[in-house]
C-alpha cells in the first residue's frame, strides 16, 4: 500500500510551506532540503500550515491567495497557451526567438592587483 508524502520547506518568516508530493511504497523518501510528512490527498502543492482558503486539516491556502480553484484555472489556462504555441510551432506560425549577442568582455577590475 502506497502512502502520501509532501515536502515541507520553510519559508523566511517561519511558514512551512507544501513544495512537492509524491505518492510511495513504505516510508517516506529522503530529501536534501525540508523535511517529509505524511499528508492527506487533498491536500495541494502551495498550501502552507494553518492556512484558511480551502483548508484540509491543518493546511489550507495563505489569506488572498487564488485557492484551489483559482488553481486550477491557471494551470488549465496556461495549458492550452503551451497547445497553441505547440501548434503555432509545428504549422511555422511561431516566432523564433532571435539569437543573443555575446555579452562583450568584461573589463579589468583596476582593484585587482596583478
Amino acid at each position: 500500500m502506497s502512502t502520501r508524502f509532501a515536502t515541507i520547506v520553510t519559508d523566511e518568516a517561519g511558514v512551512d510551506i507544501v513544495s512537492t508530493i509524491g505518492q510511495f511504497e513504505g516510508g517516506p523518501p529522503e530529501v536534501r532540503f525540508g523535511h517529509v510528512e505524511q499528508v492527506g490527498p487533498a491536500v495541494m502543492i502551495g498550501m502552507v500550515r494553518g492556512g484558511k482558503k480551502d483548508a484540509v486539516g491543518e493546511w489550507g491556502f495563505p489569506e488572498g491567495s487564488i485557492g484551489a480553484e483559482g488553481r486550477a484555472d491557471e494551470i488549465a489556462k496556461n495549458d492550452a497557451k503551451s497547445v497553441r504555441t505547440a501548434r503555432a510551432a509545428k504549422a511555422g506560425k511561431g516566432k523564433a526567438a532571435a539569437p543573443k549577442e555575446p555579452a562583450p568582455p568584461a573589463e579589468p577590475n583596476s582593484a585587482d592587483p596583478e
